[in-house]
């Protein structure tokens, strides 16, 4: 088979890596296919819903950093998307990821024949560049050493100052980056994805966090009568709860806008049937962004990341109480 071009799209938590794979895809050739391998840290996978709306072939490795199950559950993916003879194949680890094994993967002896790996574009959040939270984090500061591609995105919510930093932060990468740019809305360019890969080394040595697998892991599937799931992860220092729901469950959507504008986490981002059709919610910083979807039978998947615990529990019961259906635990 042919070598088939592949990038990897990486950023932090909520710089926008999403929005930025749906805005290619949007604008992707007619007639070409693409593949897409999503990883996210939490288990309940909220990312590969969104995308499937666009006709991408979807592989999801949920349940920690791609990097860190790129043994078995990685490669079976892999596989499994190169089996469908994509035009394209892009990979999105999670923001917790650090992409060193990643790329380390895809250049192996086992997929070099399969596998024309190019840029590796990294998408950033500019405002993060004055916050020690985010500079000071290996896998944000890694993420950058390892991009042929830096893009910052959400400009049109940044200061002056911001790009200043952003700009500055940049001009000191060594070696210097194929391509620099700034966009609004994920609006990453389609000519981007065909810049070639350089050889770049991180700046740390990439260590294991606790939730290595071995095997992929099950999917997630409602018992007769069982109305929802709950997972939990942790590692980097991030702890997340995901909640699976039954597709019988509507929620009430201004009470869930609500919530979610008023928790105060990281990273909320969810699936979700409500008494007014499907909606894909995306919150960061407490500002909720909300798209619809054309789903239909589909299960809800919320999932919350933040550095701290949560009252997981009151945040469940909350859930349960803002559905149309009464929902037995």
């Amino acid at each position: 088979m042919k070598r088939i071009p592949t990038n990897i799209i990486t950023g932090f938590l909520g710089a926008g890596k999403t929005t930025s794979i749906l805005s290619l895809l949007a604008r992707k050739p007619e007639h070409e296919k693409w593949a897409i391998l999503i990883n996210e840290f939490g288990n309940v996978g909220v990312d590969g819903a969104i995308l499937e709306q666009q006709g991408a072939i979807i592989k999801e490795v949920p349940g920690g950093c791609m990097c860190c199950v790129a043994g078995l559950p990685m490669s079976v993916g892999i596989n499994a998307l190169l089996a469908q003879k994509p035009d394209r194949l892009l990979l999105e680890p999670t923001g917790l990821g650090h992409p060193k094994e990643v790329i380390h993967k895809l250049t192996s002896e086992s997929y070099r024949n399969y596998v024309d790996l190019r840029a590796t574009i990294t998408v950033v959040d500019p405002r993060h560049f004055a916050d020690s939270v985010y500079t000071d984090n290996v896998n944000f500061q890694d993420q950058l050493a390892l991009a042929d591609v830096v893009v910052a995105n959400k400009i049109d919510q940044c200061d002056d100052f911001d790009l200043y930093t952003f700009q500055t932060a940049m001009e000191k990468a060594e070696p210097k980056k194929a391509l620099i740019a700034e966009v609004e809305h994920g609006r990453l360019e389609l000519e981007w994805l065909d810049i070639e890969r350089t050889d770049r080394q991180a700046q740390h040595s990439h260590h294991h966090h606790g939730h290595d697998q071995t095997e992929p892991l099950p999917e997630l599937e409602l018992a007769p009568g069982q109305q929802f799931i709950r997972k939990e992860n942790h590692g980097q220092g991030y702890h997340s709860c995901g909640w699976f729901f039954a597709a019988d469950q509507l929620f009430e959507f201004s009470k869930l806008f609500s919530l979610f504008s008023n928790l105060s986490a990281n990273r909320i981002k969810a699936v979700v049937n409500t008494e007014n059709g499907c909606f894909a919610f995306n919150v960061v910083n407490q500002v909720v962004s909300v798209n619809e979807l054309s789903l239909e039978g589909f299960e809800s998947r919320i999932e919350v990341i933040d550095n701290e615990i949560l009252p997981w529990d009151e945040l469940e019961n909350i859930l349960c109480s803002i559905t149309a259906n009464t929902v037995a635990k």
